[in-house]
């Protein structure tokens, strides 16, 4: 068997699984890597924010306790997802991550590979940071991709959706 050179996508991916694997959440495990041009300018990882206390350390999840599914209870959980560590960690070093790319790979407490879709509030960082693209992996194993311009384009026609629906105007 041939020896094989994994695509750039491959690696940068493994990165963020790997940057994932320093995540302080008990539910799932995710690691972003921003990288623009071959270089790696940025990562995260989920966990609560810089010296407060962490699922790992009180030993339980607050969303298990509540009982919150998965995409819920936002408010409950301390941690911060790995996007937003990326982007911040990114500010934090005075490094611009405009026109790159992130690498996002999650799984759960089992290591099964969770699809890399960024929530809400996220998609909305990543619109603002400049990031032009987010490569995840998917549950089957093949790679995904999401084109930033079109979550503009969606949150855009969310918007008038909802005007719609409060107002009755449109």
């Amino acid at each position: 068997m041939a020896n094989r050179r994994p695509s750039m996508d491959e690696y940068f991916l493994e990165l963020a699984r790997v940057v994932g694997l320093r995540s302080t959440c008990l539910r799932r495990k995710f690691g972003a890597v921003i990288v623009k041009d071959g270089v790696v300018l940025s990562s995260g990882y989920n966990g609560a924010a810089r010296k407060v206390r962490d699922c790992l350390e009180v030993g339980l999840c607050l969303k298990d306790v509540v009982g919150a599914p998965h995409g819920e209870g936002y408010d409950v959980c301390p941690a911060v997802h790995a996007e937003a560590n990326a982007i911040v960690n990114a500010a934090r070093s005075g490094v611009s991550i405009l026109g790159g790319t992130m690498y996002l790979y999650g799984q759960d407490a089992q290591g099964k590979v969770v699809e890399g879709k960024p929530c809400t509030f996220c998609r909305r960082l990543l619109i603002n940071s400049g990031i032009e693209k987010i490569v995840f992996k998917k549950e089957d194993g093949t790679l995904g991709c999401y084109d930033v311009k079109e979550w503009v384009r969606d949150e855009s026609l969310d918007h008038q959706r909802k005007i719609q629906q409060y107002t009755g105007k449109g």
